[in-house]
């Protein structure tokens, strides 16, 4: 299996991506083993600030040493040039905010999943067309579970991931899962301001392991 279809499987298995930035490399860093310890395998880190680079090589670092079994990808990348940097640096796929050719070529190019944004059908053809198989719903707060569900079927062949507007609690998963979505992508949501600020990780991991068990139970209900 290529590493492209490793991204792809895993994020149907686990039904959950989750995403995160944080000027602080250290602190991404905790995050990160909080995700590991809660059992996640497959995190986004966002390229959302001055220090994403530096901050992702440590944390490549970090998951090469400790987590051989996680895959680090790198989000909101807008431009060929920013997503070969990170592909560079290891990165494992790569998620747009936007349908970009450029972006997309540049990701095939080197055997990666690439994961666009899209909210209209148009952007959803011409993502399928550049040769995404997973697009991510984004904000997927604008349009709710009840718009994948009534597109759902117009895209056969694709996978769909909101991202935005996704709650941990089961009445919100349920109806996109019920929708017909393959995985959610939560950010802030998962990763608890309040525990992060008391660097308070154990509190964290237990929480991401609530959600993540809460998730398996609305997808498969």
């Amino acid at each position: 299996m290529n590493k492209s279809e490793k991204v792809i499987q895993q994020i149907i298995h686990s039904g959950l991506l989750p995403l995160y930035y944080h000027e602080s490399k250290d602190l991404s860093v905790s995050i990160l083993k909080a995700l590991y310890q809660s059992g996640i395998r497959i995190v986004e880190y966002t390229n959302r600030g001055k220090n994403a680079l530096i901050n992702f090589e440590a944390l490549r670092t970090i998951a090469s040493q400790e987590m051989p079994d996680l895959l680090l990808g790198i989000g909101t990348i807008k431009t060929a040039e920013t997503a070969k940097e990170f592909i560079d640096l290891g990165a494992d796929f790569i998620v747009s905010p936007i349908v970009s050719a450029e972006v997309a070529k540049i990701v095939l190019e080197h055997n990666l999943a690439w994961i666009p944004g899209c909210l209209t059908p148009t952007e959803i053809h011409q993502a399928q067309v550049y040769g995404a198989r997973l697009v991510k719903i984004f904000p997927g707060n604008l349009v709710g579970a009840s718009y994948v569900q009534s597109i759902k079927d117009i895209f056969p062949n694709l996978l769909f991931m909101p991202t935005g507007g996704v709650e941990p609690e089961e009445q919100n998963l349920k109806s996109w899962f019920d929708a017909g979505v393959s995985a959610v992508g939560m950010g802030s949501k998962l990763l608890k301001t309040s525990a992060i600020e008391e660097n308070n990780f154990d509190a964290l991991s237990d929480y991401i392991t609530k959600v993540t068990i809460l998730i398996q139970s609305c997808k498969h209900s």
